[in-house]
């Protein structure tokens, strides 16, 4: 049953998916489409209004209605974290979609515009913080935590007690060992295997993971 409405701001690939997964495995109904009016190309998708971001507080109630911010992962997520966050300061409610098919301890700490789909497994005592996606197939230890702003990949492994920084993407197959620290503005390339604590704005590659020679944040054109 549909008991909350909700908004999602995209219209790209990741919010068609995210219309997917939240029509068909959630409590949400969604109600349309938003985006940066420069970015409109059309009335509507998947039969719904797309309405400008500049417009939706004339339109929409907040009180009603959630949104959900479906934007890729460019720019080590940057790009999703400031729609979000400027809508966050402009009092919005934010909704998380934790698909059925994934499994999450009971006292797992979840924060809002997250993204956990199919097949994770979210252990005991963990903490994901608020605009971190989880594609399908990973696994997040025990007393592990990921911090805000994240994008992890598909079948990486965090151990147990690790703790991943802010606006960190991860990989496809990466494996963290335990204990480890990823450091705020990381990216993890595909297949790393991670044994030591990393440090700021890095880009790690190989087994085991080294540092190259460029930041994360220069590769990826971060401002």
């Amino acid at each position: 049953m549909k008991t909350k409405k909700i908004l999602i701001v995209g219209t790209g690939e990741t919010a068609d998916l995210a219309y997917e997964y939240f029509t068909y495995d959630s409590e949400y109904e969604v109600c349309g489409f938003c985006v940066n009016r420069q970015y409109i190309k059309e009335n509507q998708k998947c039969g719904l209004n797309i309405t400008a971001i500049e417009d939706i507080e004339d339109k929409y109630d907040k009180e009603k209605y959630h949104l959900f911010v479906a934007i890729a992962s460019s720019k080590l997520n940057y790009d999703r974290t400031k729609v979000y966050n400027e809508l966050k300061n402009k009092g919005w409610k934010f909704a998380s979609y934790i698909s059925s098919k994934a499994f999450v301890w009971h006292n797992a700490q979840i924060g809002e515009n997250c993204f956990i789909l199919e097949n994770n497994t979210i252990q005991p005592f963990t903490k994901v913080g608020n605009n971190v996606t989880m594609w399908s197939s990973n696994h997040l230890g025990h007393r592990s935590v990921i911090k805000d702003n994240c994008f992890i990949t598909s079948h990486v492994v965090i151990s147990g007690f690790c703790e991943i920084g802010e606006n960190t993407f991860i990989g496809v197959n990466s494996t963290i060992a335990d204990n480890i620290k990823i450091a705020k503005d990381n990216f993890i390339a595909m297949s790393a295997v991670v044994n030591k604590n990393t440090e700021e704005n890095g880009l790690y590659t190989g087994n085991p993971a080294k540092k190259a020679g460029i930041s994360a944040k220069e590769y990826f054109g971060v401002l």
